[in-house]
């Protein structure tokens, strides 16, 4: 039984899959569009920056980072921005536009001619990226009724995750072989078939009509909310401090051939996408225990990549371990956001992903730093192991602060229900 803006109604389990499965597509195109650059770093460096490159391919993948981080960056703005304008628009009407957006913005990161302009396209690309994945995971919540929140979330980001199973590795099989612009045209192909799907599946929801701008930017005025945006944002650049460079460290610091680069993408994928269903069951159940118990796997799980990172049993490990770990924590930063913005929703379910990919900026930014300045492809690890260690610095102290105010006789946070839907 779903609910409408008048009264319930019935969608059958069938359409509801459908439309779940619609708004996961777009969460594998973003996946895509987001993390293919990653195994493709050395042939986007090569190519944009050729005089670079022949002179240093390890000052050209660092520059090439560059890439990565403009893409966060984009995140970082679009998500609120987006999330406060158009918190009245109808949830599927605005799914669609983000959709267009996405597609455009690929298209044209495939089609510009310097390192420049597709820095540029990569920054537009991801302006729509947080909102999706707000609005989106909002839709989720709603179909999969109370008490099932973050399991929504997770059902929404499990595209993200399954991309780097399945997407990432062969659409960078596809730019090693065909060039990474015929990659990225691929990855448009993507959102033009998740616009399709969603126009077909996702049931008609309104937007809050109570929403307005300035209700929606008070989430900033709350301290608990600045507390969770740094939790993700230093700690989740543990992931990708590791995984903007997982090219160079599966080649140069473990010796594989470069067509084990999509392998290495496999499995910290699947770790991802493990992780994520983990994530998300147990942040239903205890959002600070398993903050906790994410941030101290991950922790671990670095440690044990920086020491072993020169044998193939211990590369594979250490990632599949940091992209479970790493995975786990976004639908429970997810769920600690929304929990504490109250009444600002619509811009709490997009602020956890400016919060991830300020992580992301940052792990790729510092990771490059550490490599161009001669460290080594291992460094990265270990800056990496450092963000992770102050990430849950940040949580246990956010939750410290939380049971003060519970002493003192302050009001919790508390989680909305579902969002209405109409049919």
């Amino acid at each position: 039984m779903t609910l409408i803006a008048d009264g319930p109604t019935t969608l059958s389990p069938a359409r509801i899959r459908f439309a779940l499965l619609a708004l996961a597509l777009g969460g594998f195109g973003i996946g895509a569009t987001e993390f293919v650059a990653m195994g493709l770093l050395p042939n986007i460096a090569a190519d944009l920056l050729p005089g670079l490159y022949a002179q240093s391919p390890e000052d050209a993948n660092a520059r090439a980072g560059w890439i990565i981080s403009a893409y966060a960056a984009g995140v970082v703005v679009g998500a609120p921005t987006i999330a406060a304008v158009a918190a009245r628009w109808p949830r599927k009407r605005l799914l669609l536009t983000l959709l267009t957006a996405f597609a455009l913005g690929t298209i044209a990161s495939a089609l510009l001619p310097s390192f420049e302009l597709v820095l540029v396209a990569r920054f537009i690309a991801a302006l729509p990226h947080g909102a999706y994945f707000g609005i989106a995971s909002l839709v989720a919540a709603s179909l999969m009724g109370p008490g099932k929140r973050a399991r929504g979330v997770a059902l929404v980001l499990s595209g993200l995750t399954i991309a780097n199973v399945v997407g990432v590795p062969a659409i960078t099989w596809l730019g090693q072989g065909a060039g990474w612009r015929i990659a990225y045209l691929a990855v448009a192909g993507i959102f033009v078939l998740t616009f399709v799907a969603v126009l077909a599946a996702v049931p008609w929801q309104p937007g809050d009509p109570g929403a307005t701008m300035a209700r929606e930017l008070r989430a900033f005025t709350r301290a608990q909310v600045w507390f969770a945006l740094a939790i993700g944002a230093i700690g989740f650049g543990g992931l990708f401090a590791v995984y903007s460079y997982v090219a160079p460290l599966a080649t140069e610091v473990t010796g594989l051939d470069p067509s084990a680069v999509p392998i290495a993408l496999i499995v910290i994928g699947l770790g991802m996408t493990i992780g994520n269903f983990v994530g998300g069951r147990l942040a239903d159940w205890s959002v600070r225990r398993s903050m906790y118990l994410f941030f101290a796997v991950l922790a671990i799980a670095l440690v044990l990549l920086g020491l072993t990172a020169t044998t193939p049993v211990g590369l594979f490990a250490g990632i599949f371990l940091v992209g479970g770990a790493s995975s786990a924590l976004s639908p429970t930063i997810q769920a600690r956001l929304m929990d504490v913005a109250r009444d600002s929703q619509s811009i709490a379910a997009a602020l956890n992903h400016s919060a991830l990919n300020i992580g992301n900026s940052l792990g790729a930014l510092l990771g490059g730093l550490a490599i161009a300045g001669g460290l080594g492809y291992v460094a990265p690890v270990w800056i990496g192991l450092m963000l992770t260690l102050a990430g849950a610095v940040l949580a246990v102290a956010s939750f410290a602060l939380q049971r003060a105010q519970t002493r003192r006789g302050m009001p919790l946070p508390y989680a909305t229900g579902a969002m209405p839907v109409v049919e």
